[in-house]
């Protein structure tokens, strides 16, 4: 349950304004709330808000000009703002655009699309919370240096500060190493371009038998993909004081694995193309390591390649949508077998090219990945790290580079049955 964070609703109508106040103190919020634009002014002047859902129709001051006034003193992530407007009077949801609002929801208001429209908007500021917090203290650190150099070369240092702090955020988000999950190996690298990340990768145990893997790409670069995939990351994190994406806290208080394709499903909810204008790839997997039984969903996403013992490896079936373009997603599952691997990876392997702009390509990594099945598992997910270094002649990279293996180990509930019988 989310707690601590601050939301003004402003709404004339008392019905609406109080329905949605008692909705989001039940949801952990402080909320207050405002009849007109003048008392919001006033709520705004005297007490620090996170978040303001605001009406867009009201008598005397109306939203807009409400808007107009806040974003002169708060920007768009210092302070987000939602505007709340008639279904069908789409020139309030550009003018409401245009004067800096975040985002916009539709009346009659549907509370689970508010919640999901508030909830992303708090996952953002606050990574650029962490942000502005983290070049704060790298200005401190190196105000010496910083004071010493030319206006240029200042200007420049602080945006390299900048991206490197946003690195750092990103970093604490991935596994800090091998995870160890009886039933199962892990090995992964993750390998940013140039500029933020807009990748993400994780494992994430579930509960004892299952867990979670996943790879995602944000489409585009820079500071607004790396946001989203910070903020996709944290939604696909379990969440110890309630519910989340991957699981669910049922009446008698035991928690409840989501399938996968409902986790791309509540994921198209939350973060639509038309509010971020990005899509997101996915391919998200839970592996039982007591069957092996591999559920797995694709969303617009390089297909994950299964590599057996003594065959060749193979690229797994399933593909839909990106999430921000689909809504509905078909999932799968595979029974794998001892020594069987899974490898996840983003479209920065097979789309690196070499000095005549040839890509490295998905037959040359299927071939890489099947060859090296004799090799560890770390060893062969550095191997294809080293191979497509050298493909790409040692350019610097222009997109990111993530990979994620699964090797099945050989104690599971099938042996322990086989060797039974």
């Amino acid at each position: 349950m989310e707690t601590n964070s601050a939301i003004l609703v402003v709404d004339d109508d008392e019905a609406n304004r109080e329905s949605l106040r008692r909705r989001l103190e039940r949801r952990g919020y402080v909320v207050a709330v405002a009849v007109d634009g003048k008392q919001a002014l006033e709520q705004t002047a005297d007490h620090s808000f996170d978040l303001i859902i605001l009406d867009v129709m009201m008598p005397g001051m109306n939203g807009l000009e409400v808007l107009e006034i806040l974003r002169k003193k708060y920007s768009a992530t210092q302070l987000p703002i939602i505007m709340a407007t008639a279904r069908d009077h789409s020139e309030d949801i550009v003018g409401a655009l245009d004067r800096g609002a975040n985002d916009y929801v539709t009346k009659p208001l549907d509370f689970e699309v508010v919640w999901a429209r508030i909830r992303v908007q708090l996952e953002l500021k606050k990574s650029v919370d962490r942000i502005l917090a983290l070049e704060s203290q790298l200005q401190a650190r190196n105000q010496e240096l910083d004071s010493a150099n030319a206006r240029l070369t200042e200007a420049a240092g602080r945006t390299a500060r900048e991206l490197s702090a946003a690195a750092k955020v990103q970093q604490a988000f991935l596994p800090h190493a091998n995870p160890h999950i009886a039933g199962a190996k892990f090995s992964w690298v993750f390998e940013p371009c140039t500029e933020l990340a807009g990748d993400s990768l994780n494992v994430v145990q579930l509960d004892q038998n299952n867990v979670a893997l996943y790879v995602l790409d944000v489409s585009g670069h820079g500071v607004a993909a790396s946001l989203l995939a910070v903020s996709v990351t944290r939604l696909l994190s379990p969440s110890a004081s309630g519910d989340s994406l991957v699981l669910h806290t049922l009446a008698d208080g035991t928690k409840q694995i989501a399938e996968p394709c409902e986790v791309a499903s509540r994921l198209a909810q939350n973060f639509s193309m038309e509010a971020t204008e990005q899509f997101i790839t996915l391919v998200y997997a839970i592996y039982n390591t007591q069957t092996r039984d591999l559920k797995y969903v694709s969303a617009g996403h390089p297909g994950a390649i299964r590599v057996t013992p003594g065959s060749r490896a193979l690229i797994l079936e399933g593909t839909g949508l990106p999430i921000g373009v689909g809504e509905k997603y078909e999932q799968q599952s595979v029974r794998l077998g001892p020594g069987d691997r899974i490898y996840l990876y983003s479209d920065g392997v097979i789309e690196v090219m070499d000095e005549s702009r040839t890509q490295f390509g998905i037959d040359r990594l299927l071939d890489l990945l099947g060859n090296s099945a004799s090799e560890s598992l770390t060893h062969s997910i550095s191997q294809l790290q080293n191979e497509v270094t050298l493909w790409r002649g040692g350019m610097p990279s222009k997109d990111d580079i993530s990979i994620l293996g699964m090797e099945c180990c050989s104690q599971s509930a099938n042996d322990q049955k086989t060797t039974m019988e």
